[in-house]
């Protein structure tokens, strides 16, 4: 998993709250496993019209390269599939700032490299209004924008994850000779609860 330790971007404000998961990606292209290749149906629903083509007024069309997002409160309610993330990552987001966060989509976004930062929808349309570049500094948890700077707060276990670069498995593994230790002697003491098979 890629490192997060500081971003700097052009932001893209998508001023709607309650966006859900099939909002994010429609249930039709759920039908993959990889996590590449889901960021050409990001927002499917509101990029392309009926036809099929780009709708030229639509923020992430007009900045294809942002890769901070802004929105309202409440992202990534509804259903609990882990591709949202996985295709706000492929079509490039690194950040998205909003007052609130579905709880699952919330923790899913540490899993995968993708920070999501809070800040009052005030703070978020003063970003909005100043048309600037926006950094992200993830050690320091601060956001600025031109002349704005916001504090913004974050777990500790969920920060040292983004700037480590390490997913769930690859932290566990950290300490994975503590826990060979500890299964060596657990199965000594109770080797009826062993799941290894023996060899005839």
């Amino acid at each position: 998993m890629e490192k997060f330790t500081k971003l700097t971007s052009a932001a893209v404000y998508l001023p709607i709250a309650n966006i859900d998961t099939d909002m994010i990606i429609p249930k039709q292209y759920l039908k993959t496993i990889k996590r590449s290749g889901l960021g050409r149906w990001l927002f499917a629903g509101l990029r392309y019209n009926s036809q099929g083509n780009p709708q030229p007024d639509f923020v992430l069309n007009k900045q294809p390269r942002a890769q901070i997002l802004m929105a309202g409160e409440n992202f990534g309610c509804g259903s609990s599939r882990e591709h949202a993330p996985w295709a706000l990552m492929d079509f490039g987001i690194r950040a998205i700032i909003a007052p609130g966060f579905a709880d699952i989509f919330y923790n899913n976004c540490f899993k995968n490299g993708l920070l999501p930062t809070r800040l009052e929808n005030e703070a978020i349309t003063a970003l909005a209004n100043e048309g600037k570049p926006v950094t992200i500094d993830l050690t320091a948890q601060k956001i600025t924008c031109g002349a704005l700077t916001f504090s913004f707060k974050i777990e500790a276990n969920n920060k040292k994850t983004l700037l480590d670069g390490l997913d769930g498995v690859a932290t566990i593994l950290q300490n994975r000779e503590v826990i060979e230790v500890f299964e060596s002697k657990y199965f000594t003491q109770f080797p009826w609860l062993s799941m290894k098979v023996k060899e005839k």
